[in-house]
């Protein structure tokens, strides 16, 4: 039995913000399923879609048809055995100026870091100058070494000489293309890798201080992850710019692939199909490149998202299930 205070009791109050629940109501379920939900329409993209598609064909057409592109013969050299070697060479010069332009580059950006003004005065004079002169006159500069030096001595700094080497024997035309392309490289390098270490918030290094963390601790642990998703995409590029820079040592007759490219079509008179050939060993190189710094960004990017972005092969199964979802609904529709 209920007590009389129950009885009398008030009905509940509905919050004014909220209103009554009509979450079950027939009446707003009956008007909710009178609704016309009408799909939004996007006529311009559909126009810009087949211009591009029409643009496209035209491209593809203009190159399958025109018998100037020489195919048999581009066919012909693509993995002629000259190329090849001069593909090797290609990648031989890239991976060293790569490597010691970002190992020097990193200590140029450390010295600009650094609160002495000698360190950060050297560092600011060797970026100013090797990214004022052009890469080409710094190839010629080092491969013209011994017009300065005739011989490089070995000994005590203004003190006795232990022994010499000429310089003719110790620079040879890949070292000179290999110190060119390093050096030029670092002083973009130092930039690069400057910016990334900026990039990080200083309040973390000082908390790390604070609690006691070594300064290599710091540096590997707090550091450098962080810095390397603002390095990456700028180093991505140098990377891929200096694939195709390597081009420019054809000046040092050194046989790359552009100066091997050279050496074919001025014997034979296909210049066309040979620069096609180049154009498409460039175009792979770089293509790689490319696909690697994803996937080193995309490590280096766990921390920075919940969700990582999917890799091509993901967003290709994606696609696939999503066509083949959707051929399943047509099918059952019909």
């Amino acid at each position: 039995m209920s007590s009389p205070a129950a009885a009398h009791a008030p009905p509940p109050k509905t919050s004014p913000a909220s209103g009554p629940d009509t979450s079950t109501d027939p009446d707003s379920l009956d008007a909710a399923a009178r609704l016309t939900v009408v799909p939004a329409r996007h006529p311009w993209r559909w126009v810009a879609t087949a211009v591009v598609a029409l643009l496209t064909a035209m491209a593809v057409n203009a190159l399958v048809t025109n018998p100037a592109w020489d195919w048999p013969t581009v066919g012909q050299y693509l993995f002629a055995p000259s190329i090849l070697r001069a593909v090797g060479l290609t990648l031989q010069l890239t991976v060293l100026g790569i490597v010691l332009g970002f190992v020097l580059g990193t200590l140029l950006a450390l010295m600009r870091l650094s609160h002495n003004p000698l360190l950060r005065g050297v560092s600011w004079t060797y970026i100013w100058i090797f990214r004022s002169v052009p890469l080409i006159l710094q190839l010629l500069f080092w491969f013209n070494l011994a017009l300065l030096y005739r011989a490089i001595t070995f000994g005590i700094p203004f003190g006795p000489a232990f022994f010499a080497v000429g310089t003719m024997d110790l620079i040879s035309p890949l070292t000179a293309a290999v110190l060119g392309l390093a050096l030029h490289q670092a002083a973009y390098a130092a930039e690069v890798v400057r910016s990334g270490f900026l990039s990080v918030d200083p309040g973390q290094l000082e908390a790390a201080a604070a609690l006691g963390i070594p300064r290599l601790r710091q540096f590997r642990r707090i550091l450098l992850p962080q810095a390397m998703r603002t390095i990456l995409p700028t180093a991505g590029n140098e990377l891929i710019g200096l694939v195709k820079g390597t081009s420019v040592v054809y000046i040092m007759a050194l046989s790359e692939l552009f100066y091997q490219v050279q050496v074919i079509y001025t014997r034979n008179g296909r210049v066309i199909p040979l620069l096609l050939v180049a154009a498409i060993w460039y175009l792979a190189l770089t293509t790689v490149m490319s696909i690697a710094q994803f996937y080193v960004e995309r490590h280096y990017g766990r921390g920075a998202s919940r969700v990582l972005p999917p890799t091509p092969i993901q967003r290709l199964r994606a696609s696939i299930s999503a066509a083949s979802a959707g051929l399943g609904r047509g099918r059952s529709e019909a």
